[in-house]
């Protein structure tokens, strides 16, 4: 009787684990929300965003995939918004890693971004 009652703690332990360890991942492979810098100014779709901290956040509208950059810590901040592809990968990003395109303007205009942990990539 003990021996199932510890089989039962440890099973729901390992499940609850692994809630967890898929709670930040909606089911496109991509978290809902990311942060991160931009140490120089980037072009996100039609928008010039300058160098900063953003909260990048990942919605729907309706079967179209939105990207929207929101910058943190700015008394007026900047916001962008471009729509993207969700590009599956064969396995989980290892690093977060931004695709730039150098620009006429020497402006670095966003290809694609990918977040740690994600299964999938944003393609613009």
């Amino acid at each position: 009787m003990r021996g199932i009652k510890v089989v039962a703690v440890v099973s729901i332990f390992l499940l609850s684990v692994a809630v967890l360890l898929n709670a930040g991942q909606n089911k496109f492979g991509v978290a809902d929300e990311q942060k991160t810098v931009f140490s120089h100014s980037v072009q996100v779709g039609e928008t010039l965003l300058p160098k900063g901290e953003y909260k990048v956040r990942h919605t729907m509208e309706g079967a179209v995939h939105v990207m929207v950059f929101t910058q943190l810590k700015a008394p007026n901040p900047a916001t962008a918004r471009a729509k993207c592809q969700i590009v599956s990968v064969e396995k989980k990003i290892e690093q977060t890693y931004f695709g730039y395109q150098k620009s006429g303007t020497n402006d670095y205009l966003l290809q694609e971004m990918a977040f740690k942990g994600d299964t999938a990539k944003h393609v613009f």
